[in-house]
């Protein structure tokens, strides 16, 4: 593996257009998810919610594609305790 592929993979996904990560006064963090197509909507409701109760996520904006994925873009509130990201 090279240097700049293994820096890509340590990145976040990028976001879509217009889904810039604004906050007032920077009180939030979000992360982005993308949900694969073989992921149906009662799973991914199912995942998202275990995130929402266990990470203190909440859904900020959702975007289905023709594919069938999604890319999902989660928020909380900032705290000074770390925790770890969604993984999905």
């Amino acid at each position: 593996m090279t240097q700049a592929s293994a820096h890509r993979s340590q990145r976040r996904p990028a976001l879509p257009v217009g889904w810039e990560e604004t906050t007032q006064e920077g009180e939030y963090e979000y992360v982005p998810l993308r949900l694969p197509p073989d992921v149906n909507r009662v799973s991914a409701s199912i995942r998202l919610a275990i995130q929402a109760e266990f990470g203190g996520w909440e859904l900020s904006r959702v975007r289905a594609y023709t594919d069938g994925s999604r890319r999902v873009l989660l928020r909380r509130r900032k705290t000074s305790v770390p925790t770890p990201e969604p993984g999905m």
